[in-house]
C-alpha cells in the first residue's frame, strides 16, 4: 500500500491549496473557519457532560479539551503529518453529531466519572481501529447507501430532539424537574426513618409543581434565542449567516445574564491559562458493546467524511485520489483515538466549512492550518470554558431545537436522492428502521427482563436503526457498489449536517 498525492496539475501551475496568504489575512480567514465551526465544537461538550452530570469545573475542563483537540486534529488534517496522515485539504475537524446520540445514550446509562472512562476508552478503540479500516473504506461504502445513512442520520435527528426540548423547559430530575416532592411530607419520612417506623429504600413520588419547570423566564430566552437564529439565517448573508447559531447562543446568554440566571463564580476561579492533560478521569474502561456502537458510528463519519473529501476536491480544483482519500480518512481515525485520549469525542470535517470555502473563494490549507492553531490556544484558556459552561441550559435549548432539527433535516435530505417510486422496498427500509430507533425514545424501560449485559446495545436507538438499515437494505437491495457521483450527491445532500 502506498500513499499517494492529491495534487494531479501539470507542473508550474498555480495550485490555490498551496497559496501563501499575507499573515493579518491569514489570520482573519483562519478566525472565520474557527467562528463557523465553534457553536458546534461548544455544543457537544456540554450535551455529553452534562448528560455524564459531571462537576461544572470538569463539564468546562470538556469544552477546553475540545477545542484544543479540534484545532489540533485540524492542523495534522491540513497541514499533513507523514504521507499517512492528513488529506492536505482546507478541512476544519470538529466533533460529529452523529456521534451525540449514542454517547448520551452511554452516558444516561452510565453517569459519572466511571461512566466517562467507559465512554472514552469506547472512543479511543473505535478510532484505532478506523485508522486499521481506513484504506477499506472505498469497499464498505457499498454497505452504506444513501438509504441506509440517510435513516441513520435522520433517527439521529429525532432521538436528540427530547435533549433539545428538556434543556428549554427543564430537566426531568433535579431542581428543574415537572413536579417535585412535597418538603412537608419529606421531613415527616425522614423523621419517620429516624424513629425506625419506617424502612430507609422508601422514597416519596413528587406531587408538588416546581415553578422553576417551564417558567415564563426559561421560554422567553428559549424562543429569543430561536427567533435571533431565524432572523440571522433569513436576512443574513454569508459569514453572518454561517455564524447564526453562536450568535443566538450569545443574545439568549446575555439575556439569561440580565435576567440574573447566570453563575460568573466559576470563571473567576478558572486559570487563564493551563495544559490539557490526557485521561483526565482516569484510565479508559473498554466496553465490547460500546465500541461497538461508537464503531458503527465512525463508519458514518468516514462515509460523510468521503463526500465531503470529494466535494472539497472539486472545490479546490484538485482530484481526489485513493492514497489522499486514505490519508484523509486516517485522521478521522486518529483524531477519534487522540480525543479519547484527551477526555474528547470523535471527530470529522465540518461540512459548513466546506460550504465556506465555496463561499469566499479562498482555497489556501494553509487558512485552516491557522484557525487550527486558534483553537488550540482557545482550548489552553480555561477561562473560555468555564464561560461557556456557565451558560443555562434554557440557552442551548433554543439553539438545541435548531442544531438537533438540522441533523433531521439532513437525513430527509439525504433520503430525498433515495429511489422510493421505482423501489418500494426502500420505504420498508426505512420505515422498520425509523421505527425501531424510536422504541428507547418512547418505551425506554422496554429491555428490563432483558439481560443487564446487552443494555447498553438495546438503550441505543440510532445502533438500532443502523443495525436494522443495513440487514434490510442487505436483505432487499444486496451491495451495489456507490459510484464517485453517488458520493458527491451524498455530500451535496449532507452539507447542513
Amino acid at each position: 500500500m502506498q500513499p499517494t498525492e492529491t495534487l494531479t496539475e501539470e507542473p508550474g501551475a498555480f495550485d490555490p491549496v498551496e497559496e501563501r496568504i499575507a499573515a493579518p489575512r491569514l489570520l482573519a480567514l483562519g478566525f472565520q473557519h474557527v467562528l463557523v465551526m465553534y457553536a458546534g465544537a461548544i455544543a457537544v461538550p456540554l450535551i455529553v457532560g452534562r448528560a455524564l452530570q459531571l462537576e461544572p469545573q470538569d463539564v468546562a475542563f470538556l469544552i477546553s479539551a475540545d477545542l484544543f483537540v479540534c484545532g489540533l486534529v485540524s492542523v495534522i488534517q491540513s497541514l499533513g503529518v507523514t504521507p499517512w496522515f492528513g488529506v492536505r485539504l482546507p478541512v476544519m475537524m470538529g466533533v460529529t453529531f452523529a456521534a451525540v446520540g449514542p454517547m448520551v445514550a452511554i452516558a444516561t446509562t452510565n453517569p459519572g466519572q466511571e461512566g466517562a472512562r467507559m465512554l472514552f476508552g469506547a472512543i479511543m478503540a473505535a478510532g484505532f481501529i478506523s485508522i486499521l479500516l481506513a484504506p477499506l473504506v472505498s469497499r464498505l461504502l457499498r454497505f452504506f447507501p444513501s438509504v441506509v445513512t440517510g435513516t441513520i442520520i435522520l433517527v439521529i435527528g429525532v432521538s436528540l430532539m427530547p435533549v433539545g426540548i428538556n434543556w428549554l423547559f427543564g430537566l426531568p430530575v433535579g431542581p428543574t424537574a415537572p413536579k417535585l416532592v412535597d418538603p412537608a411530607q419529606q421531613a415527616w419520612l425522614e423523621s419517620a426513618v429516624a424513629a425506625g417506623g419506617v424502612p430507609e429504600g422508601v422514597r416519596l413520588m413528587p406531587t408538588v409543581l416546581n415553578p422553576e419547570y417551564a417558567s415564563l423566564s426559561r421560554i422567553v430566552i428559549g424562543v429569543v434565542v430561536l427567533t435571533t437564529i431565524l432572523l440571522i439565517a433569513r436576512y443574513a448573508k454569508g459569514f453572518f449567516a454561517n455564524t447564526a447559531v453562536l450568535i443566538g447562543i450569545i443574545v439568549g446568554g446575555i439575556l439569561a445574564a440580565l435576567m440574573g440566571m447566570m453563575h460568573f463564580g466559576n470563571i473567576g476561579e478558572a486559570a487563564w491559562f493551563a495544559p490539557i492533560l490526557p485521561l483526565h478521569f482516569g484510565a479508559p474502561i473498554f466496553d465490547p458493546v460500546m465500541i461497538l456502537t461508537m464503531l458503527l458510528v465512525m463508519f458514518v463519519v468516514m462515509i460523510e467524511s468521503t463526500g465531503m473529501f470529494l466535494a472539497l476536491s472539486e472545490l479546490c480544483g484538485r482530484k481526489l485520489t485513493p492514497g489522499a482519500l486514505s490519508a484523509g480518512l486516517r485522521v478521522d481515525g486518529l483524531g477519534t483515538l487522540i480525543g479519547g485520549l484527551f477526555n474528547t469525542f470523535p471527530y470529522s470535517s465540518f461540512s459548513q466549512n466546506v460550504g465556506l470555502v465555496g463561499v469566499t473563494g479562498v482555497r489556501s490549507r494553509f487558512v485552516c492550518v491557522t484557525g487550527g492553531c486558534i483553537m488550540i490556544v482557545l482550548g489552553l484558556v480555561p477561562k473560555m470554558g468555564a464561560l461557556i459552561e456557565s451558560l443555562p441550559t434554557t440557552v442551548l435549548g433554543g439553539a438545541g431545537l435548531v442544531m438537533f432539527g438540522m441533523v433531521a433535516a439532513t437525513g430527509i435530505r439525504i433520503l430525498a436522492t433515495v429511489d422510493f417510486k421505482g423501489n418500494k422496498h426502500n420505504l420498508f427500509i426505512v420505515a422498520v428502521s425509523l421505527g425501531l430507533g424510536m422504541i428507547p425514545v418512547v418505551a425506554p424501560d422496554y429491555n428490563q427482563w432483558l439481560p443487564k449485559s446487552l443494555y447498553t446495545l438495546l438503550h441505543s436507538g440510532i445502533l438500532l436503526a443502523a443495525i436494522s438499515a443495513l440487514l434490510l437494505n442487505w436483505f432487499f437491495n444486496g451491495a451495489p457498489h456507490a459510484t464517485e457521483d453517488e458520493l458527491r450527491e451524498a455530500a451535496q445532500a449532507a452539507e447542513a449536517h
